[in-house]
């Protein structure tokens, strides 16, 4: 009912009308007496009603602990009349070391653990007080610092706000979802964030950067390094938005890795069912054991076995922080109350400079009550002086007149505070040693009312102060950083055939396109099975974990994973049910190797060039256009380069014509047709009559077997130097019974 009701008059609104204002108010409650702290003191309206209430129970950090359902009735009974579990859940954070910077509960009991913190006990059986660091917020607290309002029955007064003396909204930070809005802020270290008030008294108009040399970002309490670079840090302060990512602290030790310390709110037994779940699904082979080390002494030390020291720590981490919660990104807003009572997003400088409004303010009260009681103090004495001087008189005063109140200040022009005072003496106090003690009370009261005096009417002098307490405070309770600013890659982790154990393996591939993968490189591939039509055509060695490339008659490349493909215990799979190649197109080669491998791919139109596995890649089950291959052309079968400066180009022609010159003679590129090998004549290549059958690429200590029919002939550095001549020439004819040549050997020396 509204102060405005009068009876017997309906007032009429729209619903939308009443839903907007019962929303909005809705939504300013939730914002102002929920969700967001206060600038000042940096705590919601539930943590500050929990402070106070324990420090109205006498609960300092030199008391005895007491039950903590004591001091939830209290909260609930006499400031926060809301549930009693979210309530306890509210004390229990600001009591739990690895969520809180600086805790402000000192708790006795279970009060959950880092990998549950929500196991605590019920407040029936944990016992709590307040921390010293509370001090900083409710020191001043009966100082004239802070406004006081009723509290929701209107039986009681409460503080708006504590006499915070450092800027707890940055050293424990706080996370709230409002209506429309939220907040987002991470702790910091006590002694940067002392420094950085400082450097902006001292000078008020720094800049972000300015204050960055002072505090280099936030400070986790688990201890996880900051591994954001630089400028998104700097971004984040400017903007009062961003985020910030945290990584776990890892070592070495006898083999083994050893997890020291995890990110900011999670769990230790979230990671060890996430690396298990990883090596359960067989995504982390290298890894044979994970451990929970951790104990009373070491809260966090899970220990990660490899299956051998030839497994790169720093890659398996990589991998972890990419695809567990060892690496986390925590988002920033520092959405906050201001002294306006209005939320807004606060970059640094503007935060730290309102803050210190706060603070000038909260001190200048502080000072001016002290000068107030001062001055009440002096006037007392002022009185109880002129009593002492006229002591006969004021006794003869007070023994005979009816009213000796009036009489005095009729007499000695007293106020009614300094008459009471001298009618309140003792007899024991009339001595002439109180006269000495009432003037050296007040000439020190004198004193300190002059520096008082001056303090507030100083700018200056109050900024000195402001100083020389963060100084204080900085020192009392200030320690050392404990989350390292590292700039560290971004984390990658494994792709499929990088968990894949690196067997060798020899690809086969057959004449109608049948592949399949034998394990070792010592089988012949001409005694396994074939299908009926069907034989060898070429196979490779290689490893498991490496990327098969195919090469159809266009010039098309085609990729297929090694362990991918079927064993050699059965006749293998065509591979046009793995990639989709033209129309007509057959098979005629293929690769194995590392992404850096170098190969001579060529047309059998005498056309060719160097390039890298790498540039053959491709995800397309449509291949990929590696070498041009012109109209009635085929692309044969390439060849591995292993040392350019050094090796040759064997070319030969169908027609046992044979060519060879130096492989550095050709260029290296990604694709395209290529440079001239061999010269073919031009009349006879749309006949295809001739063209070039074989390319193989050798050293002066390899030997070359050259295959016609059953005859074979055995060619090394000696014979094969008849041959050498320069690119693109058409070669020399081989000797008689080799002028049709079906096969190329290739016999490895040294």
């Amino acid at each position: 009912m509204s102060d405005s009701y009068i009876p017997g008059v309906v007032e009429t609104i729209s619903l939308e009308k009443y839903t907007e204002d019962a929303y909005l108010n809705y939504a300013m409650y939730v914002i102002n007496d929920r969700a967001l702290p206060f600038i000042g003191d940096g705590l919601k309206p539930v943590q500050r009603r929990i402070v106070y209430a324990m420090s109205e129970l006498r609960l300092a950090a030199d008391a005895k602990f007491a039950k903590s359902a004591r001091t939830i009735g209290d909260v609930l009974g006499k400031f926060h009349p809301h549930g009693d579990a979210a309530c306890y859940e509210a004390m229990v954070l600001m009591a739990q070391s690895f969520s809180y910077r600086y805790p402000l509960i000192d708790g006795q009991g279970n009060w959950g653990s880092p990998d549950d913190p929500k196991s605590y006990a019920a407040m029936r059986y944990t016992e709590s007080k307040l921390t010293r660091y509370a001090e900083l917020l409710l020191g001043e607290l009966t100082q004239g610092t802070v406004d006081w309002l009723p509290n929701f029955d209107g039986t009681l007064d409460e503080p708006a706000f504590l006499p915070a003396r450092l800027p707890n909204i940055l050293l424990n930070g706080g996370t709230g979802i409002a209506v429309g809005m939220a907040t987002d802020i991470l702790p910091h270290n006590l002694r940067e964030v002392a420094t950085a008030c400082i450097r902006l008294l001292e000078k008020p108009k720094s800049t972000t950067l300015d204050l960055l040399e002072h505090i280099k970002g936030p400070d986790f309490p688990t201890g996880a390094e900051i591994i954001s670079s630089k400028d998104d840090i700097r971004q984040m302060y400017e903007t009062g938005r961003g985020s910030i990512r945290a990584r776990a602290v890892y070592v070495e030790e006898g083999g083994d890795i050893i997890i020291l310390a995890l990110p900011y709110q999670v769990s230790g037994t979230r990671i060890l069912e996430q690396i298990a779940g990883q090596m359960q699904a067989k995504k982390l082979p290298m890894v044979v054991d994970l451990r929970d080390e951790s104990d009373h002494e070491n809260p966090t030390r899970i220990a990660i076995v490899p299956k051998s020291n030839r497994v790169d720590a720093e890659e398996l981490m990589n991998h972890l922080f990419a695809t567990t919660d060892l690496e986390r990104t925590y988002r920033v807003n520092f959405n906050i109350i201001g002294l306006d009572g209005r939320p807004r997003v606060r970059p640094l400088v503007e935060l730290l400079s309102e803050w210190l409004q706060f603070r000038s303010g909260t001190v200048l009260k502080r000072l001016q009550f002290r000068l107030d009681k001062i001055l009440d103090r002096l006037h007392i004495l002022e009185g109880l002086l002129i009593a002492y001087l006229n002591i006969d008189e004021v006794i003869k005063i007070i023994r005979t007149e009816d009213k000796p109140k009036q009489a005095l200040v009729a007499r000695y022009k007293l106020s009614d505070t300094q008459a009471d005072a001298i009618l309140d003496l003792r007899l024991r106090q009339l001595a002439k040693l109180e006269e000495i003690k009432i003037t050296g009370e007040t000439d020190e009261l004198n004193a300190e009312r002059i520096d008082l005096e001056k303090t507030i009417n100083s700018k200056a002098r109050l900024k000195t102060l402001l100083k020389k307490e963060l100084t204080a405070d900085a020192e009392k309770f200030g320690d050392e950083r404990m989350s390292q600013i590292t700039q560290r890659p971004e984390a990658q982790a494994f792709k499929e055939k990088d968990l894949i154990s690196t067997e060798a393996v020899t690809v086969v591939l057959s004449e109608k396109g049948w592949v399949r993968a034998a394990k070792g490189h010592d089988i012949n591939p001409r005694d396994l099975s074939y299908r009926s039509g069907d034989q060898f055509l070429y196979a490779m060695a290689g490893r498991s974990n490496q990327d098969a490339v195919f090469f159809d008659s266009t010039g098309r490349a085609y990729t297929a994973g090694a362990h991918t493909l079927p064993t050699a215990r059965s006749q293998g799979e065509p591979l046009t049910g793995r990639v989709s190649p033209p129309s007509g197109a057959f098979f005629t080669g293929m690769v194995i190797g590392e992404k850096e491998d170098r190969f001579v791919v060529a047309s059998d139109a005498g056309y060719g060039f160097i390039t890298r596995i790498e540039d053959m890649l491709t995800k397309n089950k449509a291949g990929k256009s590696l070498i041009t291959v012109p109209k009635g052309g085929v692309a044969i079968q390439p060849s591995a380069v292993r040392d350019a400066k050094h090796e040759f180009v064997a070319a030969f022609s169908n027609e046992g014509r044979l060519l060879i010159f130096p492989v550095e003679d050709l260029p290296q590129m990604a694709r395209g047709k290529g440079n001239k090998i061999m010269s073919i004549p031009p009349a006879r290549v749309a006949e295809r009559v001739e063209m070039m059958a074989h390319l193989v690429v050798f050293s002066e200590v390899d030997t070359l077997i050259v295959h016609s029919g059953k005859r074979h002939i055995r060619l090394n550095i000696g014979e094969l130097e008849h041959y050498r001549s320069e690119r693109a020439r058409r070669g020399l004819k081989l000797p008689r019974g080799f002028q049709k040549v079906d096969g190329v050997e290739l016999i490895r020396g040294g």
